[in-house]
This record gives C-alpha cells, sequence and structure tokens, in this order.
C-alpha cells in the first residue's frame, strides 16, 4: 500500500536516499529541505517522478516554516503514512569537553532534539494513514551503554532524540503507531565521511523495509539498527 512520507533533511545524504527509496517503492514524497531553490539531487527525483515529489521548505529549526508546509498539506486534503525525522547536525566533532563552545551543544540541540519535535508538534495531526510510521534517525552515539569521550553535542542530543522516541511510543502506541529510533549505521555521506563501510542507499533500504513493517523488532526502548536489531540504550 502507498503512503505520503515525509522527510526532513531530504536534499542529501540519508534524506536523499530515503526519498529515492519510497518513491522506488511506489509511496509519494514530501521532501524537507532548508532552500527550495538548491534542491540538489532531488531535480532529478522530481524529473523522474513528477508530482509524486513535493520539495517543500522545511527548516527544523524554524517553527514558521514547519507550520507553513504542515497547514498547506492540510489545505490540501493531504495525509502522512510516515514522518521521518531525518535533518541533523554534527558539529564540535574531536573537540575535548575542556574546548568545548557550548553554542555548538545549543545549536545540536535545536536541530537534533528541538527540531524532531517541532516537526513532531505540526505534523502529527496529518499522520492518519493505516499502519503509520514515525521514525527518529538516530546514532549509536546516543547509546549510554556504549558512551565514549567526545562528539559532545551530537551524543548526547541523540541520547535525548531516544528518550523523544520512547515517549513518543508510549503515546502512541494505542493507535498503532510504529515509533522507532533507527541507527542507519556508519555511512559514507558528508557526515560520516569517506572511510565508513555503510551504502546509505542500503540502509535506506533496511529503514524503508522497518517503516512497511516487512521486518518484525522486538527492541523494549524502541531502538534498532537498520536491519531491525535491537541497539543498546
Amino acid at each position: 500500500m502507498s503512503m505520503n512520507v515525509l522527510i526532513t533533511g531530504a536534499s542529501r545524504g540519508l534524506g536523499y536516499e530515503m526519498a529515492a527509496e519510497a518513491l522506488k517503492r511506489g509511496h509519494s514524497v514530501i521532501a524537507g529541505v532548508r532552500d527550495v531553490d538548491v534542491p540538489g539531487k532531488l531535480a532529478e527525483l522530481r524529473l523522474e517522478y513528477g508530482k509524486r515529489i513535493m520539495i517543500a521548505r522545511l527548516d527544523v529549526t524554524d517553527e514558521a516554516s514547519i507550520t507553513a508546509l504542515a497547514d498547506l498539506l492540510k489545505q490540501e486534503g493531504r495525509t502522512l503514512g510516515a514522518i521521518v525525522n531525518n535533518a541533523a547536525i554534527l558539529n564540535a566533532r574531536d573537540t575535548h569537553i575542556e574546548e568545548l563552545d557550548m553554542s555548538d551543544v545549543i545549536e545540536s540541540f535545536d536541530v537534533n532534539v528541538y527540531g524532531p519535535m517541532r516537526v513532531v508538534k505540526h505534523f502529527l495531526p496529518l499522520l492518519t494513514e493505516e499502519n503509520a510510521a514515525l521514525i527518529n534517525v538516530s546514532s549509536e552515539a546516543g547509546s549510554l551503554t556504549n558512551a565514549y569521550p567526545g562528539d559532545y553535542p551530537y551524543a548526547i542530543s541523540k541520547t535525548a532524540l531516544n528518550m523523544f522516541t520512547l515517549q513518543l511510543h508510549s503515546y502512541l502506541k494505542g493507535r498503532g503507531v510504529l515509533v522507532l529510533s533507527i541507527h542507519p549505521g556508519w555511512m559514507f555521506t558528508d557526515m560520516g565521511g569517506k572511510q565508513a563501510p555503510t551504502d546509505p542507499r542500503d540502509s535506506a533500504h533496511g529503514i524503508f523495509d522497518l517503516i512497511e513493517r516487512r521486518i518484525e523488532t522486538d527492541s523494549q526502548w524502541q531502538f534498532v539498527d537498520y536491519r531491525g536489531q535491537t541497539m543498546l540504550i
């Protein structure tokens, strides 16, 4: 069954690959990007799939842009079958705590935690399609069990995102909405670097197998990798 899928941070990397995967599977995509005038490779998907992909301004740090897009979808009578909170930043990489600029921490939380919260706040009323899913793209860096010294803003913000996922799971389980935090693997993207072993296309494929419930999960914490394997919280 086809669905409407909202993906944030869709202009490149995993976001782009998830948009491409969704379209290949017959779904329609609302691709959220900060700048619609620079759609990047999404323009190629628009040429191939036409009206099945909507490239829309959606800056997760700008609640007005989120509200505007949600209102537009409501006016058009569109519903959602999946929300994928993918937009994220990794800053202050390899910075020791003694040198950490707290503005980097604030920025990370604004994008990585408050961003998904803003998106869910405004788009959750549209998540009404059958077997709906709400996916937060997280990271193994957010695991308390495997905490390491470094990447402080990113890691701590992903830990907070995992908590938000659990809260949403508790809130929405009565509606049958699948809510997961997904570790997409260490991917060779702009964020992951060229030395990363995982192809983002493989990650996108696995994530959509989870969204479509082709893979069963039994994580107590709703935290899995892109193959559906339980991650340590």
